[in-house]
């Protein structure tokens, strides 16, 4: 992709799953590449995998002190920062009947809150550049067993048009919306009886790959895409084409 040579670039759950092929991807391109995680053993691991890493920095998102001290050492390591992959998230599979007030308090807290703590942070850094907000089909569609986490996706995505409306000309604002994605995550929910059910409704037959929306978020970062901002793009296998008729 053009213009992702040295550009300086954070990517926030990087150490598993989307994060890291994320982080492979900008590697191969030429960025400069720091990984913010809370997972400081999945850290000392990935910057073994990952020797041109620029480093790592261990922190939870969802605590803007964390986050304050985190953007300190990354300005200590980068001197600023061009490109931002706002991917960390978590999950809990569940019935809305039983999510407990922590539960709901964690997920959106990690996903709407940490997402926005690190934007902000970023964006007050930038003179140019672009976000890349890890969104979810979840935030498109209502999915069951997913409540908490789909309000936070579906926050991800109107904080995203929000925040590029507002960071316009200078800062492009993008959202991901991946469908399913086979990550360390997805497998840790899902048996694999109903990882073949979902396969059965995708189109394509598959879950992702997390290199394909590794991919994606490049190509958005990059200057192929100097005119898009303020979107959201979908990666689901054609999931989300159909209607009642496809479910």
């Amino acid at each position: 992709m053009r213009g992702l040579t040295e550009k300086r670039t954070l990517i926030t759950g990087g150490a598993s799953g989307i994060g890291k092929a994320t982080a492979f991807r900008f590697l191969e391109e030429g960025a400069q590449v720091l990984i913010l995680d809370q997972d400081e053993k999945a850290g000392r691991r990935i910057k073994e995998e990952m020797p041109g890493l620029s480093g790592f920095i261990q922190a939870d998102v969802s605590d803007p002190v964390q986050v304050e001290i985190a953007f300190d050492e990354i300005d200590r390591l980068l001197g600023g920062l061009d490109i931002l992959i706002n991917n960390a998230g978590i999950s809990l599979r569940h019935a809305f009947k039983d999510i407990t007030p922590e539960e709901w308090r964690r997920v959106i807290d990690v996903n709407l809150n940490g997402l926005f703590y690190v934007a902000q942070a970023a964006a007050q850094r930038m003179e140019l550049g672009v976000i890349a907000n890890m969104a979810s089909t979840n935030g498109l569609l209502g999915y069951p067993y997913y409540a908490d986490y789909n309000a936070s996706k579906a926050g991800v995505i109107e904080l995203t048009r929000s925040m590029a409306l507002e960071l316009a000309p200078r800062i492009r604002v993008v959202a991901v919306c991946p469908g399913y994605v086979m990550t360390p995550m997805q497998e840790a929910e899902y048996t694999p009886e109903m990882l073949a059910e979902v396969n059965q409704k995708i189109p394509l037959g598959r879950h992702a790959k997390p290199e394909e929306v590794a991919a994606l978020f490049a190509f958005l970062c990059s200057e192929e895409a100097a005119y898009i901002t303020g979107g959201c793009y979908v990666i689901d296998g054609g999931e989300t084409a159909g209607g009642l008729a496809s479910r």
